[in-house]
């Protein structure tokens, strides 16, 4: 049933150990027409903890399928670490509510078309938790982008690049699980390892492979997102990518030092991602400093924008400012990201980070890891959602979970 535009939506959050307790609580919570009626997460002290921060008023479950059963839930946000993130999403599509599902949307190219899939079938409304489209200055850039000022698109580069050692992870020996944490649990569909500290504590879990696979799965949906939207890029024809762990010495086994190159023929351009993390060197763009830097380059035959978060700098073929031009505006603007979310889910209008969306650019992101795993250079058909004349690549586009995860079917 539609819900009424006076009726509250009845909210649940599946994973509430980090941004899901200490942010998505806040961001849902404080709108008037939103009631969080149930939490879940496979570590006991996590739900007692978000119960409480709820005032009580909230079920707590450790079974995300058991909260799943409850009709009188509209929508769920799931913030579990991303191996769960295609099953729990597509399993609550399937059980009829709309999805807010934290990036990345998938690891898999197969689990982000069933995503994409499952809403489409379902009628259910999803959006991704990239919350920078959001964003006042990336709108802005999109108005550059799509105003014809920057001429014929040549490329596009992406970087990330930081001083850190795996945020002092160090290298923490294997042990008993924490008292009230369903470890197994926990795992889902990743491959069966010993608990470790390391793996578990405070999102650590974006520095192994098996839950993450890099860094362009961690920050490349927010980075990645503004070129997919501002040129329309469609799935990439060919895709390669080089890496390892060079300078970096903690438990971690994501790259620390990654180049991608991905090829489009519509636009016909390419597009590049490099990632440092042990320099924190932005390439010109933005301020020099030991923190984190990011940065966008559409790189056009009249002209160049660089971006970041905050940054929308437009130069001419000379390297001169431009300033003082205002841009057509391109797209309507947000009312905020979960605002967008909530609105749609009674409008039934599709948000504009939904599932289908953002298919094209999971794909992208998710292909990279592959062609990084193989070695190869991969060339996709989008059509036929194969990697032509690779056939291991192509099997690895499906996940492999361990027994008995499966993909649903729909």
């Amino acid at each position: 049933m539609p819900i009424a535009a006076n009726d509250k939506i009845q909210l649940a959050i599946i994973g509430v150990g980090g941004r899901g307790y200490g942010e998505h609580i806040d961001w849902f919570g404080k709108h008037d027409d939103v009631e969080i009626v149930a939490v879940c997460d496979v570590h006991e002290p996590y739900v007692t903890r978000a119960v409480t921060k709820l005032g009580g008023k909230a079920k707590g479950y450790h079974d995300y399928r058991k909260l799943l059963e409850d009709d009188a839930i509209d929508a769920v946000v799931v913030c579990t670490p991303p191996q769960w993130h295609a099953i729990i999403s597509v399993e609550a599509m399937i059980a009829g509510k709309d999805v807010y599902c934290e990036k990345p949307m998938s690891r898999f190219p197969n689990e982000a078309k069933l995503m994409a899939e499952t809403a489409q079938r379902y009628g259910r409304i999803t959006q991704v938790g990239t919350q920078i489209h959001a964003t006042e200055n990336y709108h802005k850039c999109v108005d550059v982008v799509r105003s014809g000022t920057l001429g014929q698109l040549i490329a596009i580069s992406n970087f990330c690049t930081m001083n850190d050692n795996s945020e002092g992870l160090a290298a923490p020996p294997d042990s008993e699980p924490l008292p009230g944490l369903d470890w197994d649990g926990w795992l889902g569909p990743a491959p069966k390892v010993p608990f470790n500290i390391a793996r578990f504590r405070d999102g650590m879990h974006r520095y192994f492979k098996d839950y993450v696979d890099s860094w362009l799965h961690e920050l490349g949906p927010h980075i990645v997102d503004l070129p997919f939207w501002a040129s329309n890029l469609s799935c990439p024809v060919k895709v390669s990518a080089t890496g390892g762990r060079y300078a970096t010495t903690s438990i971690a086994d994501v790259p620390d030092t990654m180049h991608v190159v991905w090829e489009f023929e519509k636009p016909n351009l390419v597009m590049t991602w490099t990632l440092l993390q042990q320099s924190s060197y932005p390439f010109g763009v933005g301020e020099p400093g030991s923190g984190r830097k990011l940065g966008i380059v559409f790189h056009g035959k009249e002209a160049t924008l660089s971006a970041n978060y905050g940054l929308c700098e437009v130069r001419d073929t000379q390297g001169k400012l431009i300033e003082g031009v205002e841009y057509p505006r391109a797209t309507q603007r947000s009312p905020g990201h979960e605002r967008e979310f909530l609105d749609s889910v009674k409008s039934r209008d599709e948000c504009s980070c939904s599932f289908a969306a953002h298919l094209p650019l999971h794909t992208a992101l998710n292909l990279a890891h592959i062609a990084l795993e193989t070695g190869r250079t991969l060339h996709f058909d989008a059509d036929k959602w194969e990697c032509t004349g690779d056939k291991d690549a192509t099997k690895r586009m499906q996940p492999q979970y361990r027994a008995p995860y499966k993909l649903p079917k729909i």
